[in-house]
């Protein structure tokens, strides 16, 4: 089974030169996906970017803790484990590397979740590993993510 999936990007930032020189455009962009708000984006501040929009490193970040999370809430869902509140700090690290661009290093996902029955916390936070089996997002990149949930009764 397949799914597919598309996005239009619309860069925003000639200043009416173009690419005239490195300094003379915006990075600024309009993410769109149909049926969906816009998402106003640029590269981020040491790449020359807006830092009152979105970057893709902000995204990637976002895309692996969101993935994660939907795919823990189901598996507690299917364990019969009531979560009440989920909140995730995820940390990652680019290195930036002359000549080659650069890439991330590593991500690791910090989610605090709260059960409403105490006596299931240990299985609540064996489900991690398995979430993590499971997201698409973690699987499709080539550097470690990792997690170090915190888990709490209400």
């Amino acid at each position: 089974m397949t799914h597919d999936y598309s996005v239009n990007i619309k860069w925003t930032g000639n200043n009416g030169t173009g690419t005239s020189s490195y300094t003379a455009y915006e990075r600024s962009h309009i993410i769109s996906i149909e049926n969906k708000p816009d998402i106003l984006a640029s590269s981020d501040t040491p790449f020359r970017g807006d830092n009152t929009r979105h970057n893709p490193e902000d995204m990637l970040l976002a895309s692996l803790s969101a993935c994660h999370m939907l795919w823990y809430l189901h598996l507690c869902a299917d364990a019969g484990i009531v979560v009440t509140d989920y909140i995730d700090n995820a940390t990652g690290t680019l290195v930036v590397t002359p000549g080659s661009g650069g890439h991330f290093s590593e991500v690791t996902l910090h989610p605090i979740v709260t059960i409403a029955d105490k006596a299931m916390i240990d299985k609540a936070n064996e489900l991690h590993d398995k979430a993590h089996h499971f997201c698409f997002i973690a699987n499709s990149v080539n550097f470690p993510v990792r997690h170090e949930p915190i888990c709490k009764s209400a």
